[in-house]
């Protein structure tokens, strides 16, 4: 077994006929003030899986902040079953509606580990919201369009 890939997103389902449907696919946040939490980040996974691998799997999560310290942990298992006789390898998609701590800016990873071993780390840039600044266009580029307005 082993991990096709695993992101974030706004928000992801699994189709009535098995197809995983991702919005919103992020890699960086931006927050007013810490510490705060990032609610309902959706965490995709998809796992692909073989005759090899029947039976149950210890699946963990681990959210680790900058510093290398984990702000919370789940574990659960993952049971495998038969495929049909005509299908080499089977899709397990895994979506996971979770609220994010975040107590400083910079590289956060959610450590997904698969049998006690790391199988993927899935990274989120977090950044502070600093003051808003202005766009400047050399020369009045654009025609003037942009008009001196903020970018935040």
């Amino acid at each position: 077994m082993h991990i096709s890939f695993a992101l974030f997103a706004d928000a992801a389902n699994i189709s009535q006929e098995g197809k995983l449907n991702i919005l919103g696919v992020f890699d960086a946040v931006q927050v007013g003030a810490l510490p705060t939490m990032h609610p309902r980040a959706t965490l995709v996974v998809r796992l692909k899986a073989t005759r090899d691998d029947l039976g149950a799997h210890a699946l963990g999560l681990s959210w680790v902040n900058p510093r290398g310290a984990e702000l919370w942990t789940s574990s659960g298992e993952i049971n495998v079953g038969a495929p049909p006789p005509h299908v080499a390898e089977m899709d397990l998609p895994i979506v996971a509606a979770i609220d994010l701590p975040i107590d400083q800016p910079g590289a956060f990873l959610m450590r997904i580990t698969l049998r006690g071993q790391i199988a993927a780390e899935v990274p989120l840039q977090v950044s502070t919201a600093g003051p808003p600044t202005r766009a400047v266009v050399p020369g009045g580029g654009l025609g003037g369009a942009l008009g001196g307005g903020l970018v935040s």
